[in-house]
């Protein structure tokens, strides 16, 4: 091939590669979480705050929330899923103050609001445990589907369990229900989507 042929080649290749980029850069993003059709608004509630005071999820319109369900003798997922909440808050840097993450207990009979203060500011000062009368919290659970079942041990130092929903769920800045993620998702997808979502 000669040398005139090899760049018109070249220049070819550079060309095909320039549209491709360009177009792919046209393209819609595409969230890595479930996403919700047709945007509902979150069902609104109102709970306890490690500090005693109360939070109405209203009040935080404006900022995109992170929303999971667990408690604080949970073994495995729960820890992990706060572990995550660490990385995706340190990884929004600037725009962390534009997010707030909600650790919503399944186990109030344990999880008093000094004991979810103790337990989420050892991941990061900025998450929120949220606990509540057991009526109050089961409306909350029932809102937004979570799972929750008390399990009976035997031979062990804790009396139960507590198997519940281990979906992380995304309310955006509007109020409305965006996005769900199975425990597992990495960190770094969720991070993409919320910076996505973060007005």
């Amino acid at each position: 091939m000669s040398m005139k042929a090899t760049l018109s080649s070249m220049k070819t290749k550079s060309l095909f590669l320039l549209i491709s980029f360009m177009l792919a850069a046209c393209q819609p993003y595409r969230f890595k979480g479930t996403e919700y059709i047709d945007p509902p608004p979150a069902p609104d509630f109102e709970l306890t705050r490690a500090d005693g005071g109360h939070l109405r999820l209203s009040d935080l319109q404006g900022q995109v929330v992170l929303m999971f369900f667990g408690y604080t003798s949970c073994p495995d997922v729960c820890p992990t899923t706060l572990t995550d909440a660490k990385r995706i808050l340190k990884g929004l840097d600037r725009k962390a103050d534009r997010v707030t993450f909600l650790f919503i207990t399944v186990d109030p009979e344990r999880d008093t609001p000094e004991a979810l203060g103790e337990y989420v500011a050892a991941f990061h000062p900025a998450i929120v445990g949220l606990t509540g009368p057991p009526e109050e919290l089961k409306a909350v659970w029932q809102a937004y589907g979570i799972y929750v079942e008390k399990e009976s041990l035997t031979d062990s130092a804790s009396a139960y369990t507590v198997a519940h929903t281990s979906r992380l769920t995304v309310v955006g800045a509007d109020g409305n229900m965006r996005l769900s993620y199975s425990y597992g998702t990495p960190y770094e997808d969720i991070l993409q989507d919320i910076l996505h979502l973060i007005p």
